[in-house]
């Protein structure tokens, strides 16, 4: 694997602990801005909308900009917004702030995941994948519980320092180490109305639905993680951090899985991972009340997730082929698109006052549909492969047909 996907790893690992710690801070962050836990929750919604906003955008304005000059501008501005989040003194700046740092993410994110793929085979994209998601693994190891610990002992907005931080050494890494390339010119220049006729592809709008629905079931249950441990579960706010940690290790453990299988079983990878987080969140629902059992399906479903997560990625890369930078900013989309409606979900169960397991019940049902999703994509793309195989032996059988009497004349 070449050393520039490596570094991306490294730079998806600051934005990924940007992106998710939250979870970890929802608790002291509601109490210092004077605002509901519901209220809380929707920054992450916040971060989501400007990702899904940001990358078709991004991706559409940077097209024919030099790749690795764009993602070192995505980082710069992306970092500037962790500092303004840091020093936001309303919870209005610190919303603004969210969107601007995700607009910069899922820019970055849609560049990266084009530059990643175009420096391997296409055999490998699901592991050029799992490598990019490897940093949004550890991120859930080790930034996103080492945020809730900031958060508890100097404060939610020393977290948002210790991202800026990380920021910077993402940068340093991909200005040294990502090759330098030139957009390509005359014929085969990339054009914005070339790349869009990607959307006419049914399989690209199903693989987009697919994706979302599973974002959507994972981040309606792990952004209100946090308080089902301790008002359900009965956990000490203390036990939080490392209740993350284990996620972070299932998600590891996941996107490794995925990453070594899913390029050769792909359709098979994604009922696996979708069909256990259905099943984790379903259990999560029953057992809530157990904090033993509450922690176990959390691992289970980082595993799931993340196992799912290169399949999903390597499946919109197959079917919009044509068009790879929008390739990606479509999958950002889509996965942040899951990521704004599942929290927002939960806030409402929450609001309804039908308590966090009614969240892990919601977050199964929206798992359960993307099960469906992935099942009639997969109908359509054996329709497709045998109506090729059809037409190949057709052809075949034709020329046997008009070359036999030329043949028997010799």
């Amino acid at each position: 694997m070449p050393v520039a996907v490596y570094v991306l790893g490294l730079s998806v690992f600051a934005l990924g602990t940007s992106e998710f710690m939250l979870s970890g801070l929802l608790q002291p962050l509601a109490r210092d801005m004077d605002v509901s836990i519901p209220q809380a929750g929707l920054l992450v919604s916040a971060f989501a909308i400007g990702m899904v906003v940001g990358a078709p955008l991004l991706a559409a304005a940077t097209l024919r900009l030099p790749r690795r000059t764009t993602l070192i501008a995505l980082l710069a501005v992306f970092g500037l917004g962790q500092v303004a989040g840091a020093l936001a003194p309303s919870y209005g700046v610190l919303f603004a702030s969210r969107v601007v740092s995700a607009l910069a993410c899922a820019g970055f994110w849609a560049v990266g995941a084009a530059v990643a793929v175009s420096l391997v085979p296409v055999t490998a994209r699901a592991k050029a994948m799992a490598v990019m998601l490897g940093g949004l693994s550890i991120a859930n190891i080790a930034g996103v519980p080492a945020g809730a610990l900031l958060g508890q002992h100097a404060g939610w907005r020393s977290a948002f320092w210790a991202v800026a931080a990380l920021s910077a050494v993402g940068l340093a890494g991909v200005v040294a180490l990502v090759p330098a390339t030139q957009p390509p010119t005359g014929e085969d220049a990339p054009r914005l109305r070339k790349e869009l006729a990607i959307y006419r592809d049914r399989q690209v709008w199903l693989a987009l639905a697919t994706t979302a629905l599973n974002a959507a079931a994972v981040f309606c249950l792990f952004s209100y993680l946090a308080p089902l441990l301790t008002e359900t579960a009965g956990l000490k706010e203390s036990w939080v951090p490392t209740v993350l940690a284990l996620f972070g290790v299932g998600a590891l453990i996941g996107t490794a899985i995925g990453g070594r299988i899913a390029d050769a079983h792909l359709f098979g990878t994604m009922y696996g991972g979708i069909g256990a987080s259905a099943a984790a969140l379903a259990l999560l629902a029953l057992t809530a009340h157990s904090a033993a059992a509450a922690i176990a399906m959390a691992v289970l479903l980082g595993v799931a997730a993340f196992a799912t997560s290169p399949a999903l990625n390597a499946r919109m890369f197959n079917v919009a082929g044509a068009a790879p930078t929008l390739a990606g900013a479509t999958t950002t989309a889509a996965f942040n698109i899951g990521n704004t409606v599942g929290p927002w979900l939960g806030g409402l169960v929450i609001g309804a006052g039908w308590g966090y397991p009614a969240v892990a019940w919601l977050a199964a049902g929206l798992a359960t549909l993307a099960v469906g999703t992935t099942a009639v994509a997969s109908r359509l793309h054996r329709g497709a492969e045998a109506s090729r195989i059809v037409a190949a032996s057709a052809g075949a059988s034709s020329t046997a047909h008009e070359t036999a009497p030329e043949s028997s004349v010799r």
